[in-house]
């Protein structure tokens, strides 16, 4: 069996998935045992890139996977530092920047607080009372 690295292979499927890979060509026919293989995405937005991750398959309980060769459109290595740091700091949960997909944001203090809801509807109904007197 080869040497573990990191690869980004196109499948016959269309999918494009990165995993850490050994290539065994030990039998006539050759394998490829994937680790942990995930699919990754890049989301673009105005202000920044985002690299959205899950499983390759989604319902197992495995982590390692094997592939026939002819099931592989491309393959090749890859040497991204920062792509190997985010799939690694998936797989063991240390992540800390994390989308959350149901669109509720965390409160802080630069999100613009004024004031209260009770101080806002004083203030709205003196407005108002102000522009109905004149």
């Amino acid at each position: 069996m080869g040497e573990e690295f990191y690869c980004v292979l196109k499948l016959v499927s269309g999918e494009e998935i990165f995993s850490l890979i050994s290539v065994d060509e030990s039998n006539e026919d050759t394998i490829i045992i994937l680790q942990n293989p995930v699919i990754i995405k890049m989301i673009e937005s105005y202000e920044k890139s985002y690299i959205k991750i899950k499983p390759w398959i989604e319902l197992s309980s495995d982590d390692i996977f094997i592939m026939r060769l002819d099931k592989i459109i491309t393959m090749t290595e890859s040497r991204d530092e920062k792509l190997i740091e985010v799939y690694n700091e998936y797989l063991t949960g240390d992540s800390i920047n994390t989308y959350k997909p149901s669109g509720k944001v965390d409160i802080s203090d630069k999100m613009g607080y004024i004031s209260s809801v009770e101080d806002a509807r004083k203030k709205l109904e003196n407005l108002y009372k102000g522009l109905k007197e004149s």
